[in-house]
């Protein structure tokens, strides 16, 4: 175990088996090109809780398009490293770390995943750790960091490479949705950097009006169940706004927007590039 001091705060450290499966999924089959791309890539799941099960879960579902991914988990509270070690394996281990991003060797990670970890911070205090993930990141990587409810059910993710933000991803179970939940429930699960942004005069905020009101609008496909309902709502969304991704991603749940699209217009994150 490393003897440096990791960067960042101690989490809650609560999570759950299957909590990231939506995520791990849309990772899977959205970004095959970037975990296929080179060597071998290095996956690192930072803050994985006081257990390392989403870790070896990541690594099975990765290992479906690339089994020669090498996985490693990370926490900066030494007894979760150690109770974690339950859940290692080959090419699957867990180490002493945080936004500093450790690697042997010279490595550098090919996919950094960091799941309600800034949950806890300050707007304020976003940029910064997401410059020190990005500066860890191979010629190929990818930062995700978003945040989830306690079983997975709901979620949202921030997309990053080099360059910054590049997409937003909300993401639900589509049979919890009805009349009385809508769309724009995820609000409570966006990142950090969109959380305090859902006022109006922002535009995660129009975002999500307009997804409930094409939720209502396609209350005639509720009948043929929550998917027909997800896809025709969606579809209706898209013809306003640019989105990313076909409709085989709506039906599950999901819906990918550029980042330009929900990009503050004010606060501590208003200055970052809107692309």
């Amino acid at each position: 175990m490393s003897s440096h001091r990791p960067v960042g705060s101690i989490t809650r450290g609560t999570t759950n088996p299957n909590r990231l499966r939506r995520c791990d999924r849309w990772l899977v089959s959205t970004h095959r090109r970037v975990l296929r791309a080179g060597t071998p890539p290095v996956l690192v799941d930072l803050g994985h809780g006081a257990s390392g099960v989403t870790t070896a879960e990541w690594a099975q579902r990765v290992r479906t398009v690339r089994p020669d991914a090498r996985v490693r988990g990370l926490e900066i509270d030494p007894a979760r490293v150690v109770s974690a070690q339950a859940w290692a394996g080959p090419g699957v281990e867990f180490t002493l770390g945080g936004f500093e991003v450790p690697l042997p060797r010279g490595q550098r990670a090919r996919v950094i995943r960091a799941f309600n970890v800034l949950r806890q911070y300050d707007e304020e205090e976003v940029e910064a750790p997401w410059a020190t993930m990005l500066a860890r990141l191979d010629d190929h990587g990818i930062l995700i960091e978003g945040t989830c409810d306690e079983l997975g059910r709901l979620g949202s993710w921030i997309t990053l490479d080099g360059g910054g933000p590049r997409t937003l991803t909300l993401s639900w179970r589509l049979r919890d949705l009805g009349p009385q939940r809508q769309p724009s429930t995820v609000a409570a699960r966006l990142p950090k950097a969109l959380i305090h942004r859902n006022i109006p005069g922002e535009p995660v905020h129009d975002l999500l009006g307009r997804l409930d009101d094409a939720w209502r609008w396609a209350a005639p496909f509720a009948p043929y169940g929550p998917r027909q309902r997800a896809v025709a709502a969606i579809g209706e969304v898209a013809k306003q706004v640019p989105v990313v991704g076909r409709s085989d991603r709506w039906r599950l749940g999901e819906l990918t927007v550029p980042w330009s699209l929900v990009a503050p217009r004010s606060g501590p994150l208003a200055r970052s590039q809107r692309r």
